[in-house]
């Protein structure tokens, strides 16, 4: 499948596993093989045009987003969303309730740098994000 995004990391598999938290299509690969030693997840996330992922939160841990290609949201609870472009970094703290990704029109991509689990929230008001 031609995402029409020049890809720098392996686009992924189609995200089964976490399907049911994201509105729309998303693709998952995991760059950094799991090992017992290491507990944090270091993972390609490519989000087609309009998909994007419930509001959730970062149990224990945080996550780093680096944005690598297309355009995409990130909004954090009670705070304006924020547009994010190739080169963007996000760093999300312990317990703050956000959700992120594609703008309704374009492709995007980041590496998620993930420690501790997540807590799956509510979808994303559908008009919020239509009106982003």
């Amino acid at each position: 499948m031609s995402t029409a995004l020049k890809q720098i990391f392996p686009q992924g598999k189609i995200n089964i596993n976490y399907a049911q938290y994201f509105i729309g299509q998303s693709y998952l690969c995991n760059l950094a093989a799991i090992d017992e030693q290491i507990d944090v997840d270091v993972s390609n996330v490519t989000f087609e045009p309009g998909c994007h992922n419930h509001w959730h939160k970062h149990l224990h841990g945080y996550q780093i987003l680096l944005v690598t290609a297309g355009q995409g949201w990130y909004q954090e609870a009670d705070k304006p969303a924020r547009l994010l472009n190739p080169g963007d970094s996000v760093i999300i703290h312990a317990g703050v309730k956000h959700w992120h990704g594609a703008t309704k029109d374009s492709w995007f991509s980041h590496i998620a740098i993930t420690k501790g689990q997540s807590e799956w929230l509510e979808p994303v008001d559908s008009s919020d994000y239509n009106n982003l």
